[in-house]
């Protein structure tokens, strides 16, 4: 079952007795989670219909009690275990003969980061109940994303500033609801977001920030290379991360760059490299500055600084700042 599924089944007022939340992907399980609690469990029958256990903490046999108890003043009882990939597993085998036969008046829901399918107990689970697993979003998926968040807040944003809110942002869903929360309350009554809203509230972060460095290195402008490096680095954003992600956009740009040697268009090039309309032309004004020939000797300077990285007694900035120089010249 999907999540827009489950959605429509709890909004028919029906739900399956056991649900698993699982996944990397907090905030979407997180918001999921929410909406059945709500739709489960009035919130003036919550003291005597909702039972919260914790991981580690929790004990099967007190478990048990609590889905065999019958919902008082309430049609449905909800059971949740939060954390549940540190309950022992002695614990959760308890519940085994329960999950064959679940009561149709209380609802089980575990939510967990990683679970693992072959154990005898989500085969179980399975049968009866049904397992959403919540990944994290690509990042050609997170303009979508945005979109949708914004629509919701009653706005808009121009196609710029929404290329420019998403380089900044990153991926993390949580970190983005945020920054579109601060956004909206800095337009007040305005329904419009531009580029120059976006750089005003929106903070500064690791993306951004190295479009803008392999666009120095672009240009060989080595004293802004060294600059954006240094403010990396500053931030607290660790020296192997930096150079993945520097090898990611330098991916991108020797992709890009062979694919407008074929004469491959911007949807051709969105498609190969996996990224959203809203960043190829970035892309294709970055690939355009360097020569295909180029990126098979940055790729080996790529390598060496990752070995050098990974060796003991290293001086990790000296190597990035090596890095960034042969770069730009």
């Amino acid at each position: 079952m999907k999540t827009a599924e489950l959605r429509q089944a709890l909004e028919k007022g029906s739900c399956p007795p056991l649900i698993c939340l699982f996944g990397e992907e907090t905030f979407r399980r997180d918001q999921v989670l929410q909406m059945i609690i709500d739709r489960v469990v009035p919130e003036d029958a919550r003291d005597f219909n909702l039972a919260v256990f914790q991981g580690k903490e929790a004990s099967g046999q007190a478990m048990l009690e609590q889905l065999q108890t019958l919902p008082v003043f309430s049609p449905r009882r909800l059971v949740l275990v939060k954390d549940f990939s540190a309950v022992p597993a002695a614990e959760s085998e308890k519940l085994l003969d329960y999950l064959v036969a679940p009561l149709s008046e209380t609802i089980l829901v575990l939510v967990a980061d990683k679970i693992d399918r072959r154990r005898k107990f989500f085969q179980v689970f399975g049968k009866k109940g049904v397992l959403i697993e919540f990944k994290p979003l690509y990042p050609n998926q997170i303009p979508a994303f945005v979109e949708q968040q914004v629509l919701a807040a009653g706005k808009r944003m121009t196609e710029d500033a929404m290329a420019f809110f998403c380089r900044r942002v990153g991926t993390n869903l949580q970190e983005i609801h945020g920054e579109l929360e601060k956004l909206c309350s800095y337009l007040g009554d305005r329904n419009l977001v531009d580029v120059d809203d976006v750089r005003a509230v929106v903070s500064d972060i690791r993306a951004d920030s190295v479009f803008d460095l392999t666009n120095a290195l672009g240009k060989k402008q080595t004293s802004e290379a060294l600059r954006l490096l240094g403010r990396l680095l500053a931030d607290g954003m660790a020296p192997v991360l930096v150079l993945s992600m520097m090898v990611r956009h330098f991916r991108q740009l020797w992709k890009t760059s062979e694919l407008l040697a074929q004469g491959g268009g911007r949807k051709d090039i969105a498609a190969a490299i996996r990224v959203n309309p809203y960043f190829v032309d970035g892309l294709i004004r970055q690939a355009r500055q360097f020569r295909t020939a180029q990126f098979e000797a940055w790729f080996e300077l790529f390598l060496e600084a990752d070995l050098k990285l990974k060796s003991s007694g290293s001086n990790p900035r000296a190597i990035l700042e090596a890095l960034v120089m042969k770069l730009a010249t």
